[in-house]
Parts: C-alpha cells; structure tokens; sequence
C-alpha cells in the first residue's frame, strides 16, 4: 500500500503516474484549484475506464446515494470485460459517518483491491481528516495519496492561459495575462470562462485591456486589494472608484468591509516581514497564496509605514461596529472609511 506522502510530493507523483498509467488505489483529492483537480480526475477515468463497459465499471457515489455497504458493494464489485474499476466518491465528509461506518470504510480502505482505483473529492466539502477518530484517520494517512490542487505559480498560469488564447487564434501580452490572473483571482476555473467571454467579444487578433475589462468581472478580492492599493499611493479618487464598482457589482457592504479587513491584515503582516528582513517566501508560506499575490502584496506594503497599517485596523473595526449597531448608511460608512484611510496614508 501507498505511504503517505508530502502533498506537493503527491501533486507530481500524481502527474508521473498518470503519464506512467501506473495509479494507486486510493487517493483524496482537495483543494482551491477545481479545474486542476477535475482535470487529473478526468484522466485517470480515462487510463481505468473504456466507455463501452463504463456503466459496469465506473461507480459514483454522493451524499445522497452514499452508505458504508454502497462502498463496499462498489469497491469489490469486480470488473467486467475489462481490467480495473473506479469508485469516485464526492464531498462525502468520512468523519461525520457513524462509528461503525467509520470503522467498516477503514477495513475496506485498508486492503483496496489491485483492480479498483478509488478517488475521494472534496469540493463543495472541506478535506478535515480528523485524528480524534483513530482508526479511520490511520487508515486514510497509511494507505491514501492525499492530493492539493493549489492555484499555480505566475508564470505557470501566464504560459496556460497564453496557449488558451492561441487555441483561439487570439494573442495576449505576460502584462495582460497577469491582469487577467489578478481580476480573477487566480484560479483557473474562473480563468478559463473568462477567456471564452473575451474571444467572443473581442474583434481583434490580439487581446487589448479593453476586451478584459468589457466583459471580465472582478472578483471582489481583486477589488479589495486595488483600492487598498491604491490608498498606498495615496489615490483617494482611485479608491472611491473602486468602492463604487463594488456596489454596482451588490456587494454586501459588510462582505466588502471584511475583505478590506482581510487585506489590510495582509498587508500588515507583510509589512512586519520586510521589517524583520523576510521576503515574499515567507509570506506564501504564513498565508499559503501563490507566488504572484505574495509578491504583489510585498510591493504594497513598502509603501506603507507601520503606524499607518496598526491605525487601519483601528479603523476598520470602528467601522464594523457601527454597521452591526447602528442605523448609518452601510455604503456611506464605507465611503467614510476609505476617506479616513486616505487621510491617514498621507501623514
């Protein structure tokens, strides 16, 4: 059986077997970047599954239709007309099953058969082994791959989405694709319907700004993090910009406070790094982002001296409170805050 392994380890160990088709029975499968994760899924169906015996040989299972003994059924069902079986099991949180299911889905991961690759994803679901529930967490750490599709460096994400937009006969510039990971957040599911909507739109060969921002809408973590951005520049106006494109885009105003108070926490931290002479490493290490985010995030913080970031935060739970307590305009709060954040950013 399968040792447990690093999860950065497992990701490229899981790219080698695939390429080798030498998989292992069992593997968990988790993490923020979906379209990787369904991606690998995808190919291990199609190294274990024909599509002409897949009915007999391809067995999912959910919340809705998942029991211990459906498991089991699944797993030891033997293959017909074919070599191996697959039993794909989605969001089913094993450590919320009863004791004696718990125990019973332990045996069964403990001696999967030869013929049978068995994946577990979480998506909707967190992946929360929980080692109060001995037997089943040592089955899951001894003998299960545990998989986390995390977002993907910069430079990894600018030659991915470069070679999307060929596929389309368009061209992008790094600068764009880089604009493009940052609007979106990152993650090559949100990515990839973006591109689809800025071939469709745009009438030229090559991709422009404008094609992006016509049809592209930020998540609000990008926006969070441009008007505190641009507070660090001291752009006021570029700040209450982006406020409004929040509300246009019907952000609940309290959801926009507590990702300005996410960033500014960030960014606090980043600011104590570089004042102890850390760097971007150690930034993606703590917040565990990608390299791009924890870069883009060091270079705001320099612009920000210290007292500026521990005033912030005074600030911004200031503003917290008299949302939760009081009948103020929630947008005009908010307006008043990254007025009072302008001010001080240029003390």
């Amino acid at each position: 059986m399968a040792a447990r392994k690093d999860e950065n380890t497992a990701y490229q160990e899981l790219k080698a077997a695939i390429r080798l088709k030498k998989l292992e029975r069992l593997y968990f499968f988790h993490g923020e970047e979906v379209f990787l994760l369904k991606h690998y899924l995808g190919q291990i169906k199609k190294i274990l599954i024909d599509e002409l015996t897949e009915s007999f040989n391809f067995h999912q299972l959910t919340n809705e239709n998942f029991s211990a003994q459906e498991f089991a059924d699944a797993v030891e069902n033997l293959p017909m007309m074919a070599e191996f079986t697959m039993v794909l099991v989605e969001d089913v949180d094993l450590f919320k099953l009863p004791e004696s299911d718990r125990n019973k889905i332990a045996e069964i991961l403990s001696d999967v058969p030869d013929f049978c690759t068995v994946v577990f994803t979480y998506i909707t679901a967190n992946w929360k082994p929980d080692k109060r529930y001995a037997k089943l967490y040592e089955a899951v750490n001894k003998n299960g791959t545990v998989v986390s599709f995390d977002k993907q460096e910069q430079r990894d994400l600018v030659a991915w989405i470069t070679r999307h937009f060929a596929a389309q006969k368009k061209s992008i510039s790094s600068d764009l694709c880089v604009y493009l990971i940052e609007l979106t957040g990152g993650t090559m599911t949100a990515i990839s319907g973006e591109i689809g909507k800025i071939c469709a739109y745009s009438g030229s060969d090559v991709i422009r700004k404008t094609d992006i921002d016509a049809v592209t809408e930020p998540v609000l973590d990008a926006v969070a993090y441009q008007m505190t951005d641009a507070l660090s520049k001291g752009s006021y106006g570029e700040a209450i910009e982006k406020l409004n494109d929040l509300f246009k885009m019907q952000e609940e105003p309290l959801l926009i406070l507590g990702n300005i108070g996410a960033t500014f926490r960030r960014l606090s931290a980043a600011r104590m790094l570089i004042d102890h002479g850390k760097s971007a490493s150690d930034l993606m290490k703590l917040y565990r982002i990608p390299d791009y985010a924890a870069r883009k995030t060091m270079e705001t913080a320099r612009r920000m001296r210290p007292e500026f970031c521990k005033a912030a935060s005074g600030m911004i739970l200031e503003i917290d409170a008299k949302m939760k307590t009081s009948f103020d305009d929630p947008k005009r709060l908010l307006e008043q805050l990254i007025l009072q954040l302008a001010q001080e950013a240029r003390v």
